[in-house]
């Protein structure tokens, strides 16, 4: 009788040992919700960014050499052309050698520094289809004002040493043509973007800039920025006014890459 009485008292200090850490033990569940976020394209425009340098909180404000009223706006939509340097090679003196001139520097309103020339191209269109950019120069140089001569024949525009830049990361470039010869009239392809590649904005420049000297209209030597990546090559048999000569370039982005 005792011997059960002890094992009744043991059995019970355990039951109740037992239900106490159940008790106190701490009760854990679970539970899944979710974390969303959606992207479409973006319409609006994108600034001109350093090409050398592109933080696209830092826009700059490029001058164009050829107009005082400024460059024109990039165009509309998720992708776009932001800005193309118009070329400006200079006011020389008439030769009857062959010459090659430098394009000017592209230059900026503000303490900016002068930098290459450059096309800027922004893909916000969230697809990654790819583009392609191509430049056709409208027309040979003519003259803006009545002349005799009023066309460079021969003259030949060149861009070569491209190099690319963005700020964009973990995406894959897009590919600029290393040199390029324009022929008026003929598109030449610039920069190119393949499926899956070329999403964000995307600066294609020339060269870096120099600091030469000049001989300027009036026989003086000054010191310029050029590019001399960008270049105009006129020979010396061809007649030439005294009066300016001026081009169309025309910048055209397709959103089909270049196959």
């Amino acid at each position: 009788m005792r011997k059960e009485l002890i094992r009744f008292l043991i059995l019970n200090s355990i039951i109740l040992s037992v239900l106490s850490i159940e008790a106190n033990a701490e009760e854990i569940k679970s539970y899944q919700s979710n974390g969303v976020v959606e992207f479409v394209p973006n319409l609006d425009s994108t600034d001109p960014v350093n090409p050398e340098n592109p933080e696209p909180e830092k826009p700059v404000k490029p001058i164009d050499p050829t107009d005082p009223d400024g460059p024109n706006p990039g165009t509309q939509g998720p992708l776009s052309i932001d800005y193309a340097s118009s070329l400006d090679f200079g006011k020389n003196r008439i030769s009857n050698k062959d010459q090659v001139y430098f394009a000017r520097a592209q230059s900026y309103q503000g303490d900016q520094e002068d930098t290459p020339n450059f096309v800027q191209v922004s893909d916000n269109r969230g697809t990654n289809s790819g583009w392609t950019l191509s430049v056709t120069q409208e027309a040979q140089l003519t003259s803006t004002t009545p002349t005799l001569n009023n066309v460079l024949t021969g003259a030949k525009m060149t861009l070569s040493n491209s190099a690319i830049s963005s700020n964009v990361q973990h995406i894959t470039a897009p590919e600029a043509k290393n040199s390029i010869e324009l022929v008026p009239g003929l598109a030449s392809i610039v920069t190119f973007a393949k499926a899956d590649t070329g999403a964000g904005t995307w600066a294609t420049y020339w060269g870096h800039v120099e600091k030469v000297e000049e001989v300027d209209e009036n026989g003086d030597i000054r010191q310029v920025n050029v590019t001399k990546a960008i270049q105009l090559a006129v020979p010396g048999s061809t007649p030439k006014d005294a009066v300016k000569y001026q081009t169309k370039l025309v910048w055209t982005l397709t959103d089909i890459p270049e196959i």
